[in-house]
């Protein structure tokens, strides 16, 4: 048996205790997260409104250019003096086909030549390789110098012919000649009027497929708009500026300005866009 100064120690240890988050620690870390929250929404609030109203003007932007751009290239292809705007509504007549009309006869004598001194001569050989192609409904016109003129109906007849590669156009007269010869020979058909209207509730619309009227029309809500057969919605978010100015710059051409303001959410663009028109018949 060992002395009892030899026996072995017995080391007895405490468990470790545990600890977690107090609640007042708890509470200050809350505190924290919030009050850091707080400035970070502070300094990034300002870029992210500004990305999203950058976003908007964005968009606004390319939908008033696209509506201008559809007007600019449609206006393109009008009849000489058919533009008259009247506030904020633009109309023209559009052109399909045109070219050079047989003016007098070939040496021989032959070829069918328009021959304006004749009442009873309805008919002419295109100068046009391949000939036009002409549907049912449209007119022919032979210098227009007014816009009087070309929606009174004076310097155009309506077409009797139809078809495609046509070479030779006939023409009802209707009781008068054309008023006038073209001094370089040229004809032009064309379709039903073509009105881009603003319609003072924040639309742009096009319309096409109606009477051509002596005075020009610009109530969306009467007839013939109202009843004309397209009606296109080009943007619903016209502000309170949209307005349409044609100025006679020279015997040549004609100056067409567009200006076009959209609104959404507080965001405003305004396009301005300047066309250049024909005017030679």
């Amino acid at each position: 048996m060992q002395p009892a100064d030899k026996m072995p120690r017995r080391i007895f240890l405490s468990p470790r205790r545990q600890r977690g988050f107090t609640l007042m620690e708890a509470v200050l870390v809350i505190a924290l997260t919030g009050i850091v929250a707080v400035m970070v929404g502070v300094f990034i609030r300002a870029p992210i409104t500004a990305y999203a109203d950058q976003a908007r003007r964005g968009e606004l932007t390319d939908a008033a250019d696209t509506a201008l751009r559809r007007i600019a290239r449609e206006v393109q292809h009008a009849l000489p003096n058919s533009v008259r705007v009247s506030g904020g509504a633009l109309e023209f007549l559009p052109v399909s086909a045109g070219g050079r009309y047989r003016a007098a006869p070939r040496g021989d004598g032959s070829g069918d030549f328009l021959d304006l001194d004749s009442g009873t001569d309805n008919s002419f050989e295109v100068l046009v390789p391949g000939g036009v192609d002409v549907t049912a409904g449209q007119r022919l016109v032979i210098y227009n110098l007014t816009d009087g003129d070309a929606y009174s109906g004076a310097s155009s007849r309506a077409l009797t012919s139809s078809g495609s590669g046509i070479t030779t156009l006939s023409y009802a007269v209707g009781g008068t000649q054309f008023p006038f010869a073209s001094p370089s020979h040229r004809f032009q058909v064309i379709g039903s009027p073509v009105s881009f209207v603003c319609d003072g509730a924040g639309s742009l619309r096009r319309y096409s497929g109606y009477a051509m009227q002596a005075a020009q029309p610009t109530a969306t809500g009467a007839p013939p708009l109202s009843t004309a057969s397209s009606n296109t919605l080009l943007t619903n978010l016209v502000g309170s500026d949209c307005s349409f100015s044609y100025t006679a710059v020279s015997a040549r051409n004609g100056l067409l300005t567009l200006r076009l303001k959209l609104t959404s959410s507080g965001e405003s663009v305004t396009l301005v866009q300047q066309i250049h028109v024909s005017t030679s018949p």
